[in-house]
């Protein structure tokens, strides 16, 4: 049977929904749970095993028959011989389930001190994750709320003006409106990206949380199903009416197994087969805003469609377009044009002073802000974090960088100025 995993079936349909990770941590306490029946079972039992063997031991040594002569004598104190025998077993018994008892308490207490651990560190993600969501959802209200007065201001100043010049109080009222919307928009940029980073840090220890989890509900069930057995096993050898009796627990047990209730658990209470969708940059900027009316930020008119301008560094993730060619490759690291009824896209002009204020001048260093796997001889791999220094920019969008000795090409837009 193909095993299902935890870390593809518990994602929250939402970005800030916990309902997966929640599902899970219930399975592991409800497991705990189990610990703790099976640990009392096993105490009590023993407490009545080590009561009845006494009283054997006590019922042998007690018994008379001193009056009777010849076999059947003999016969009756070998009688008496097997109670004691079979007392002192039980007795024995009583001190084995005891062990097992003690062993099952030392696996319940290493399993809570790994399960702790994990989740502490899966609820310092979580918080920060959504502390940040709340934090980028309030700069984008902000951002829509300064977008549109400043919209509002450059519309009514042409209402009122439309056959005079706009007085000078007018125009720095707008220039005002239009900056704070700038940079209402710039720290909404930010924001997203740093949320977007958040959401991937999220993501990796969520599921290398899952597999952890996983592999402890997995060792719990395998050492309870080998407790179960071996407390039947032990019983078994009191006699054949009780192994009869134990034979119907064993036919059970041959049919347990950590694949099947794993499977069994995800198929109730999976949550979800994939992770929420990021959050991706909106752009305040509506179809039929008047041209040339929002200073930077520029629009052009053909019918009902505003036709904008856009580059994927914007957003943070360069494209590389994978072919045989590693010319046509690289020409794929200019600007890309995209129609749209209806949406948001960024402000061309932004788009360009961000592109100038992150390029790093010939023979400085710079540090790589996305990893880079060389896909032909000339190119070289780098690591996200890296520090590399510039020998050459290429007009054509490709840099010619050197770190510890090796020289190599990567794309420009996946470096950064230090």
């Amino acid at each position: 049977m193909t095993p299902l995993m935890f870390k593809d079936a518990f994602w929250g349909p939402d970005f800030t929904c916990h309902a997966g990770y929640d599902a899970i941590i219930q399975r592991l306490r409800e497991g705990r749970q189990m610990c703790k029946d099976m640990e009392e079972l096993l105490k009590m039992r023993a407490s009545a095993e080590e009561k009845y063997g006494k009283e054997l031991v006590s019922i042998a040594r007690k018994a008379g028959g001193n009056t009777e002569i010849s076999t059947l004598r003999a016969s009756f104190e070998q009688l008496k011989t097997q109670i004691e025998n079979v007392g002192n077993f039980h007795i024995q018994l009583s001190d084995i389930l005891k062990e097992e008892v003690k062993k099952i308490e030392t696996f319940r207490e290493h399993q809570k001190e790994q399960r702790k651990k994990f989740e502490s560190i899966m609820e310092k993600v979580q918080k920060k994750k959504v502390s940040f969501f709340k934090k980028t959802m309030e700069s984008k209200k902000n951002y829509e709320l300064r977008g549109k007065e400043a919209d509002e201001a450059e519309h009514g100043a042409e209402k009122t003006n439309f056959s005079c010049k706009i007085p000078e109080k007018t125009r720095l009222r707008i220039k005002h409106c239009r900056q704070a919307a700038n940079e209402a928009e710039k720290l909404y940029f930010n924001n997203i990206v740093q949320l977007d980073y958040l959401r991937r840090d999220w993501e990796e220890t969520h599921r290398s949380t899952c597999e952890v989890f996983q592999q402890l509900e997995g060792d719990r069930i395998s050492m309870l199903r080998c407790a179960l057995w071996n407390h039947c096993n032990h019983f078994s050898m009191q006699c054949v009416r009780d192994d009869e009796s134990f034979e119907e627990v064993r036919k059970v047990l041959e049919h347990c197994d950590m694949i099947t209730d794993n499977n069994c658990f995800i198929e109730k209470r999976s949550t979800g087969s994939k992770p929420p969708e990021p959050i991706v940059f909106e752009s305040y900027n509506q179809a039929g805003t008047l041209s040339g009316t929002n200073g930077p930020a520029q629009s052009e008119w053909t019918g009902d469609t505003t036709t904008r301008r856009y580059s994927d560094s914007q957003l943070g993730s360069p494209v590389i377009n994978n072919t045989n060619s590693a010319q046509a490759r690289r020409s794929t690291l200019t600007s890309i044009v995209e129609n749209s009824d209806e949406g948001y896209a960024p402000l061309p002009c932004f788009q360009q002073e961000a592109a100038v204020a992150t390029a790093p001048t010939d023979g400085e260093y710079c540090i790589v802000v996305y990893q880079y796997d060389a896909q032909e001889e000339d190119e070289m791999s780098v690591s996200r974090g890296a520090v590399v220094r510039v020998l050459e920019r290429g007009e054509d969008g490709w840099w010619t960088v050197e770190r510890n000795g090796l020289t190599g090409l990567v794309p420009g837009n996946f470096l950064g100025r230090i």
